[in-house]
């Protein structure tokens, strides 16, 4: 046994990022134990398959309970302290020394396990299931096995959760995504950046052996990264935010198979949502699961892991214990180190028995940015909130007072669009924008809102991004949660049982017909913020985020479908914003 470079024994060193939600925690295990690392331990799965894990343990004799965290990710940089997209597994050092074992293991054709990748199907949820039942069955584990870690980390606690081992006791699927249809394709719209960026991380990665990972040089960057005064730099880091801009310089070439294949497969064969989509569509699977879920996630992953928490929580509510913490701008670290405390409270209950307190009081915790504390709530969205309704004038203002007949257009010109030289500029703008008069009062919005849109279009395709902003008195800017559609995919089942949030399709394209006015419903990312008195709130609509001066939330710009075109939106549209009233004083 030999001990990780990097980590210290005692487990008491300050993590970054916010490590409640505010709840009253008690009785929380305390750092007692030193650290044993067993790696590059071959766990053999049902068809025979190898798979590779790195094995920390508490130095003590008495069988623990043991934390399983699972992903593509290189397993040997999760403890590393490199502020990277990828380290997600959570602190080692945190978890063993409380008398937890912590297990994080790669998925296949990753890290050095066998067989090939393919991106959480069937095969690799077998794989989960078949890694916590070989992890209870160890002589250093007391049977007793949750799973943790964000973000791919989360979405293979679903992919655990749906196969249901029998020693699974509890997940903490924090910052994850259960329809993976939604990681690449917003409403029929690619996140390209994002995607592209990923799968050739990834892919890289994969190719990469532990001599680029285990060696003098990364011990002592481990070193350095994980000095305190290093460390702190990294609090407000967004790992998923810096993944997608490392599709500007990632240049590493990567095999067809199976890494150029799923590029495909992702971008090009399933445009539309299909059975390959659905085999990988965790939020349906996961339907009547009753192993105990912790959701979470920060207000600003707009683009990527916020849709999925609560769409989680209205599935899972009927059937398993749950709880929900949403965190601030800053809220999630790269590395993983934040809500430790509140996992702590989380898996000490279920997994040692610990009356810990964090099964007490109102299920949600959230942050309320604006206001900057924490709120509760018992349902999503909360108790006494209701749909305000602003009108888009044709003068730009946001009103909540019905207009007379307008209209207003702008112009989306393809950025590989050749226009003769000296060609006039357009007539219109090449995006349009909404916003009230100052407030004379705060205003709380929280829960899901939507963009009712009655538009024309002179194509038969177009893009729909839409940013929803608070400006405050000085003009400065912050942009909230957004939403996308390809209009060609506006179908919406009216079974969706979110209030406030229309469930699209995305299966079946219906061209548009050009010059006729069509109504699209564009749910906007649930969100909670208090727009204060003397700010504004804005609207953007556009149909290019990768044009100078839209906005592009998180840095995740969008594949554009359609052609060339004018774009008119009628003032009879309507922005729903959920509103939560303020309390009688």
């Amino acid at each position: 046994m030999k001990r990780e470079p990097g980590t210290t024994s005692s487990g008491t060193r300050r993590l970054n990022g916010p490590q409640t939600t505010g709840r009253t925690l008690r009785n929380l295990s305390e750092p007692e134990y030193s650290i044993q690392l067993t790696p590059d331990v071959d766990v053999v799965v049902r068809d025979g398959t190898t798979l590779r894990a790195d094995v920390y343990r508490p130095a003590k004799r008495d069988p623990s309970p043991a934390l399983l965290a699972f992903s593509c990710y290189p397993r040997q940089i999760q403890n590393s302290g490199a502020p990277l997209g990828f380290v997600e597994a959570g602190a080692s050092d945190f978890w063993v020394s409380r008398g937890y074992a912590h297990i994080i293991a790669n998925s296949r054709g990753t890290g050095g396990s066998g067989g090939t990748y393919s991106w959480l199907d069937k095969t690799e949820r077998e794989d989960i299931a078949d890694l916590v039942e070989w992890t209870a069955a160890q002589d250093w584990c007391d049977g007793n096995v949750g799973m943790i870690g964000i973000s791919y980390f989360a979405m293979a606690q679903l992919a655990g959760a749906i196969e249901a081992p029998e020693h699974l006791k509890a997940i903490f699927p924090v910052a994850t995504t259960g329809d993976i249809y939604e990681a690449a394709w917003h409403n029929g719209l690619l996140s390209s950046t994002f995607i592209s960026a990923w799968i050739s991380g990834v892919a890289t990665l994969a190719q990469r052996g532990d001599g680029l990972f285990r060696n003098s040089f990364i011990d002592a960057a481990s070193r350095l990264l994980r000095s305190a005064p290093v460390h702190k730099r990294f609090e407000h880091l967004n790992g998923e935010a810096a993944l997608s801009a490392l599709g500007v310089v990632m240049r590493a070439h990567f095999p067809q198979e199976p890494w150029g294949d799923l590029l495909t497969d992702v971008t090009v064969n399933h445009q539309l949502r299909d059975e390959w989509w659905e085999e990988r569509n965790l939020e349906a699977l996961i339907e009547g699961s009753t192993i105990p879920t912790y959701l979470g996630c920060d207000w600003e992953n707009v683009p990527l892991h916020l849709p999925s928490t609560f769409k989680l929580w209205e599935v899972l509510r009927k059937t398993a214990p749950l709880r929900v913490g949403m965190l601030g701008a800053g809220g999630l670290t790269w590395p993983w180190e934040s809500l430790h405390t509140e996992a702590l409270g989380w898996f000490d209950h279920w997994l040692k028995g610990i009356d810990t307190g964090i099964m007490d009081g109102p299920e949600i915790r959230y942050w309320l940015p604006g206001a900057d504390e924490f709120h509760s709530a018992t349902q999503w969205p909360p108790v006494g909130s209701e749909l305000h309704d602003y009108w888009l004038r044709d003068d730009g203002d946001l009103s909540s007072n019905e207009p007379p007949s307008g209209s207003a257009s702008f112009e989306f010109l393809p950025t590989n669009l050749s226009l003769p030289k000296g060609a006039p500029p357009p007539r219109h703008p090449g995006f349009l924008s909404w916003q009230t008069q100052p407030l004379i009062d705060d205003i709380d919005v929280v829960g899901d809102c939507e963009l009712v849109m009655d538009a024309s279009i002179t194509a038969t395709d177009a893009s729909w991004i839409v940013t929803l902003q608070d400006v405050s008195a000085d003009g400065s800017t912050v942009d909230v949660t957004a939403g996308w559609l390809r209009a060609a995919l506006r179908e919406v089942d009216e079974q969706a049982s979110v209030p406030g949030a229309p469930k699209l399709r995305c299966e079946t394209a219906v061209a548009v017909q050009p010059g006729e006015q069509t109504r699209y419903r564009i749910p906007l990312i649930a969100t909670a913020r208090r727009f204060a008195r003397g700010h504004r709130i804005r609207l953007v609509v556009a149909s290019d985020d990768q044009a100078a001066q839209t906005p592009a939330i998180m840095g995740f710009h969008h594949q554009i479908s359609g052609m060339q075109s004018t774009n008119t939106v009628w003032s009879s549209s309507m922005l729903r914003l959920c509103v939560l009233p303020h309390p009688v004083q």
